[in-house]
């Protein structure tokens, strides 16, 4: 059954809020775990629709998993067979073509449907093809099935089309069971890069570089299980200080990854926005007495996370002047700016790529519709900033990143409430 959030806004929120695992760091971990025959432990991760998906359709193929803790599983991939992997699911998830490079690795041929997720863009998978295409796999398209074919495939030099975070973690994935060195150019740096490196080495492959736009991986024949925590969710982080910041709150932010997070805290800080970091890990966030922003663009790492330049773009209508907002990597992110404009915002779009936000600007409450994940994130804090009563609907997407993030408000003082449509 479909629900909504209502949130009456206006309110500073206070107290203290723990980030949880990283939604994207789960996705090429847990597609990781289908490298190797031996049990895998899991841990941290985010109870999100998302991951949910994800644990589905391993175990459509065959994949034996059992909770063994709120958020930990055990996984055993001994049996897998592809071929019954649910294509309904794989056409809702984006994170479901990372499977591509484990099954391939395991695989001499795999058939597999084109995978879906967020509407924010065309986001074609050709980046993620062509890397397999260099690597010597042979790939066919029929209707909206890819068959692939490994028998070819061999270690090499892969050079990315452009930095993609999936393509350059598929293409790890699958160099980590070939044999001999893979050099992988313009690939992208991210946390989750990272991440899955980590776990790989821990498997027994050799990762390096990964964090650079060069990764060197050599293969092993044999990859063991292994046990492991999840990062915390950088994003997800981001998301609340861009939530303390905007309703002008005082909140410690804990489990923070700030290393991940630098140039949007300094940019923060630039705009007007006081705070602290505290220890290794949390921020604290105070109001803001007067807020210039002027321009918002996202990059790839390190720049500001594309996940992230909504909730900027939020805090944009409460700021002096106009504030250009440039997403260079996604056509449709800037969707939730048209429901912006229906609560009173004055932004003009340029093109699909950029606006221009002028304020400060006095939400108004009113009915929104979410289009994607963090659009809908934006929502909320929109809501929260709003005079009188928002309402957001097709909160799935919402829950598709973000655990019962209603829940969490509500101990900051947030008055918003899940309710069935």
């Amino acid at each position: 059954m479909a629900e909504k959030f209502i949130i009456n806004g206006g309110k500073p929120l206070k107290g203290e809020i723990e980030v949880r695992g990283a939604k994207n760091a789960a996705f090429p971990i847990l597609a990781a775990t289908l490298l190797t025959r031996e049990t895998c432990e899991i841990s941290n991760l985010p109870l999100i629709e998302d991951v949910f998906r994800m644990l589905e359709i391993m175990k459509s193929m065959g994949s034996q998993i059992s909770w063994t803790g709120t958020r930990k599983v055990r996984i055993s991939n001994k049996h897998l067979d592809p071929s019954k992997a649910r294509e309904d699911l794989i056409g809702l998830l984006r994170g479901s073509v990372l499977f591509l490079g484990s099954l391939l690795a395991r695989f001499s041929n795999v058939n597999f449907p084109r995978p879906g997720g967020c509407v924010i863009g065309a986001r074609p998978i050709d980046t993620h093809l062509d890397g397999f295409r260099q690597l010597g796999v042979k790939i066919t398209k029929n209707g909206q099935k890819y068959l692939f074919k490994k028998a070819q495939a061999r270690s090499g030099r892969v050079v990315l089309n452009e930095f993609s975070v999936t393509a350059t973690e598929n293409l790890i994935l699958l160099a980590s069971s070939l044999q001999g060195k893979t050099l992988i150019k313009i690939a992208d740096g991210d946390y989750q890069v990272k991440e899955l490196a980590k776990f790989l080495n821990k498997m027994g492959a050799k990762v390096k570089g990964a964090g650079t736009h060069e990764v060197i991986v050599k293969g092993c024949s044999k990859l063991k299980g292994v046990r492991h925590r999840l990062i915390n969710d950088p994003v997800e982080a981001g998301t609340f200080i861009l939530i303390a910041a905007a309703t002008r709150g005082k909140v410690l932010v804990k489990n923070v990854e700030i290393d991940f997070l630098e140039l949007p805290l300094k940019k923060l800080k630039d705009f007007g926005v006081p705070y602290q970091i505290i220890g290794r890990n949390a921020v604290k966030v105070m109001p803001w007495r007067k807020l210039k922003i002027d321009k918002i663009q996202s990059l790839p790492y390190p720049g500001i996370p594309s996940d992230l330049q909504s909730a900027f773009g939020v805090l944009a209508t409460q700021a002096e002047g106009p504030t250009l907002i440039h997403d260079p990597l996604y056509e449709g992110r800037l969707k939730y700016l048209e429901e912006l404009n229906k609560m009173g915002a004055k932004i003009y779009f340029a093109d699909p790529h950029r606006a221009i936000i002028n304020g400060p600007t006095r939400l108004l409450g009113r009915e929104l519709d979410t289009f994607d994940l963090r659009g809908g994130a934006a929502l909320i804090i929109a809501g929260l900033i709003a005079k009188g009563k928002t309402i957001v609907n097709n909160i799935y997407q919402i829950d598709r990143g973000y655990e019962r993030i209603e829940e969490r408000l509500q101990k900051l003082g947030a008055d918003i409430k899940r309710v069935k449509v």
